[in-house]
């Protein structure tokens, strides 16, 4: 499987070619597609990643410690006001 990086590169020339109008519908249409499933996959994959990266910013220092669940916990705190 290709890397997150030669995906994304292939999206970007996919993009370049549809871009430039010199292709047939029928290209356009297949371009756009594969273009549709790298998209998706680039999507779902940064998903995982995040998810990955908060947990990672979120684990205790400490055994007993509680893990924070918001990514930023100030501005929780300040929203949780604000709905009072």
């Amino acid at each position: 499987m290709k890397s997150f990086e030669e995906r994304l590169t292939s999206l970007e020339e996919l993009t370049e070619k549809l871009k430039t109008g010199n292709v047939s519908l029928q290209e356009a249409l297949s371009l756009f597609e594969q273009g549709m499933k790298l998209s998706r996959g680039l999507e779902k994959e940064l998903s995982r990643i995040e998810k990955k990266v908060e947990v990672l910013i979120n684990e205790p220092e400490k055994d007993n410690e509680e893990p924070i669940l918001e990514l930023f916990p100030e501005l929780a705190d300040n929203n949780q006001e604000q709905l009072t």
